[in-house]
């Protein structure tokens, strides 16, 4: 099994911050987006998002009801 850095994360996001920001958006860089998701998955703040995430849509649910 590979593993990804932290640090290569955090640049595949800066990149994606940049290319958002600039309203450049295009194919090449929505794969920057999803790779930078899938090598997110793979570190070790996978589970902190994901705990916070089902807590957001928690809070979401129980607003709409």
């Amino acid at each position: 099994m590979t593993t990804f850095s932290v640090s290569a994360v955090v640049l595949l996001g800066i990149l994606l911050i940049v290319f958002i920001r600039n309203k450049s958006m295009r194919l090449g860089y929505s794969i920057l987006a999803i790779l930078f998701g899938f090598f997110l998955a793979k570190t070790s703040a996978a589970a902190p998002l994901q705990s916070f995430i089902d807590q957001v849509a928690n809070t979401i649910n129980g607003i709409v009801k």
